[in-house]
């Protein structure tokens, strides 16, 4: 028998699900939200939450089963810490470290706002189940003595027969684990690496360590992929499609080493609209969720050219800390491992793939919705375990995964944090064009000094010429001055008064009138 799980706390309750079971827990880098909900009562057991595992035959898992369980391969789940003690969970979890500095250097105990959220993530990935506990038997009466004396007899072997064969048969789910109780997860035999970091919230507050989140997540991924992980899993994010660079070498290094990393795309309960980051960066596989009938989920998704597949995301059960369960939670944090146990079952049946080859199997094998083709709701499709592990095809080398162009984290480095727009190339000449000859360069003339001369023929002829129209005009002046004081004296002489000697009583005068004129007449 298990006990109830604790009350978990509620900052805001999800509309689409009951005020009595769900409680809004949130778990990102700040804002994308899972609904958790303890057992629903103190008699539910482990038998029960098995039977709740709906997705492990509505989409195939089982079916994959009969090929691959996921043995060999190791998952790491980068999230609030893992309790690898639970029963589902011991002897899966084989290594763990903590990247924050405010957790257990293992990574097995839980921090942060929803210090429940890895253990359950991790359940949904590499849940063992367990062998349910043999009832405790109650004392019964002492038998009755028999006319003998002698106690009554112990039932027959023929009844214990039938007591057997009304045993029914085990469902696969119920046949998967190490026992018919408890979470079994996707990829039952896989192995788990716990890495844990404080995300903080109103009820947590920031890392009282004091390490950053932008420091914490690359931290982690490369610790994931020095430790032998071939698939991360990432059941968390942001309302920001962008990351800041401390981010970048980290991913760039997930995958030039062949990890599979896949992300929770995040929900609008929580805030995230569109996609967020770590679910944008290029190479990682976003997943986005539907509600238990399969089609898109209102609450527990988002929406961005970033998805690359969709996964259950309401009515989830899953492990909790100290042995127990949540009977229902809700987000794509748990659609998120889901596809990473895919992935697990795919690297362990196919190990010469490569990690974009395995994300291909996944996304070519989705079962198609919503608009035809990739879209910003279901990304690729829906997703179908049984198809993406025993689907026989040929799968190719080049990464069908990539928003706007960029499928890798090296393109997105070249392109957008160290690349320059390089300078276009040289025309090349026609192979038929003779070169052009040599032209030599022109000489550019040199201003020269005047050269001083000695002799004064140029002065001499203007100052020649200069005095002769000096001459001729000063010639002409005179003749025109001359010409006029004749004219006035003749015009004198013709228009004098006649002379009258007795008019006058002054003889000189007419004497000397007469003289002049006789002078003149003289000339």
């Amino acid at each position: 028998m298990v006990s109830s799980a604790p009350e978990i706390p509620q900052p805001h309750r999800s509309s689409f699900l009951p005020r009595s079971v769900a409680a809004v827990v949130a778990l990102s880098l700040g804002l994308a939200t899972s609904v958790v909900g303890p057992v629903d009562s103190a008699s539910a057991h482990g038998g029960e939450i098995r039977e709740r595992e709906y997705w492990l035959e509505d989409y195939g898992i089982t079916e994959a089963w009969k090929d691959t369980k996921g043995a060999g391969v190791t998952v790491a789940v980068i999230d609030s810490g893992v309790d690898g003690s639970h029963p589902d969970l011991e002897g899966g979890v084989t290594g763990g470290t903590d990247v924050s500095g405010a957790g257990v250097p293992d990574g097995q105990r839980g921090i942060g706002e929803v210090p429940e959220h890895g253990t359950l993530v991790a359940s949904l990935i590499a849940g063992r189940g367990h062998v349910p506990e043999e009832p405790k038997e109650t004392p019964s009466a002492s038998p009755s003595p028999s006319a003998s004396g002698s106690p009554s007899a112990a039932p027959s072997k023929s009844a214990e027969a039938t007591k057997e064969a009304k045993e029914p048969e085990k469902t696969p789910v119920q046949a998967a684990g190490r026992g018919s109780d408890g979470v079994v997860g996707v990829a039952p035999e896989a192995q788990l690496l716990a890495v844990s970091l404080w995300i903080g919230g109103e009820a947590s507050g920031p890392n009282p360590a004091g390490v950053s989140i932008d420091d914490q997540i690359p931290n982690a991924v490369r610790w994931a992929v020095d430790n032998g992980a071939s698939v991360i899993n990432m059941s968390l994010g942001s309302t920001s499609p962008t990351w800041p660079e401390s981010w970048d070498e980290a991913f760039l290094y997930a995958e030039q080493n062949d990890v599979v990393i896949v992300a929770a795309a995040g929900n609008r309960a929580g805030g995230s609209v569109q996609v967020g980051a770590p679910a944008t960066m290029p190479g990682v596989l976003a997943v986005g969720g539907l509600d238990a009938k399969g089609a898109a989920s209102r609450e527990s998704s988002s929406e961005g050219i970033s998805i690359g597949i969709a996964a259950p995301a309401e009515n989830l059960v899953g492990a909790l800390p100290g042995g127990l369960y949540a009977s229902k939670w809700s987000g794509t944090s748990g659609a998120a491992p889901l596809v990473s146990g895919v992935a697990a079952l795919i690297r362990a049946k196919y190990p010469e793939l490569t990690a974009p080859q395995v994300i291909n199997r996944i996304i070519m094998t989705a079962r198609d919705a919503g608009i035809p083709g990739q879209d910003t709701i279901y990304g690729h499709g829906i997703l179908d375990a049984a198809a993406a592990v025993n689907a026989d095809l040929a799968v190719p080398e080049e990464r069908l995964l990539g928003a706007g162009g960029v499928v890798s984290m090296a393109q997105y480095i070249e392109t957008y944090r160290r690349g320059e727009v390089p300078p276009p190339p040289p025309p090349e000449a026609a192979a038929s064009e003779e070169p052009l000859p040599d032209i030599p360069e022109p000489t550019v003339p040199a201003a020269q000094e005047r050269a001083s001369t000695s002799s004064s023929l140029p002065a001499f002829i203007v100052f020649g010429f200069g005095g002769l129209i000096l001459v001729i005009l000063l010639g002409g002046t005179y003749q025109v001055v001359r010409i006029h004081r004749e004219n006035n004296m003749a015009g004198a002489s013709r228009s004098g008064p006649p002379l009258d000697s007795g008019a006058s009583g002054n003889p000189a005068s007419t004497d000397a009138l007469d003289g002049r004129s006789a002078a003149s007449d003289s000339r």
